[in-house]
């Protein structure tokens, strides 16, 4: 099933941001969004640090160096984004479960895959998350799964930090 991309966001996450992709993209192609870019990695943080200090783009943007289960706690940032946004983070199991906690009721998750990865998201566990499929984007050569968030995630997601990974949730 193809999906419609999400609108330019008011703001968005991105888990796991490393060198940059999609939220530097992002930001380019919205000017008016805010974003919080999630990185453990400490070298990583600096360099994303940085670049957005050279784009110009540190006022509208954070880095937060940590895990993103411990972000997901701060109540301050929980449901708090209208799109998170994915790439090479983690199983959907793991993506899934980190990235629920941050989404507004409304809001999208846009996740990176590779092509014919719609069983991998399997809707009856979602649910759990308050998340639904919504199906795929083809965009450029580049794939992507869609789901929204349609109720809040309960206050027991994420598990303890690591958890997500050692028992995925499916």
């Amino acid at each position: 099933m193809a999906a419609a991309a999400p609108g330019e966001p008011g703001s968005f996450a991105d888990l796991g941001s490393g060198g940059g992709v999609p939220a530097l993209v992002l930001l380019e192609l919205w000017p008016d969004a805010s974003a919080v870019l999630v990185e453990a990695g400490q070298r990583r943080a600096a360099f994303l640090r940085e670049s957005l200090e050279r784009l110009g783009w540190a006022q509208r943007s954070e880095v937060l160096e940590a895990r993103v289960e411990e972000v997901d706690r701060d109540v301050i940032r929980r449901h708090r984004f209208e799109l998170v946004t994915a790439r090479s983070f983690g199983s959907p199991a793991v993506t899934a479960e980190c990235a629920a906690p941050l989404l507004a009721v409304g809001g999208a998750l846009l996740v990176s895959e590779p092509p014919a990865a719609a069983q991998r998201w399997p809707e009856a566990p979602l649910t759990q998350l308050g998340l639904s499929p919504r199906g795929s984007i083809e965009r450029g050569g580049y794939h992507f799964q869609l789901l929204a968030q349609v109720r809040l995630c309960p206050d027991r997601f994420p598990r303890r930090t690591g958890v997500p990974s050692k028992r995925p949730l499916f």
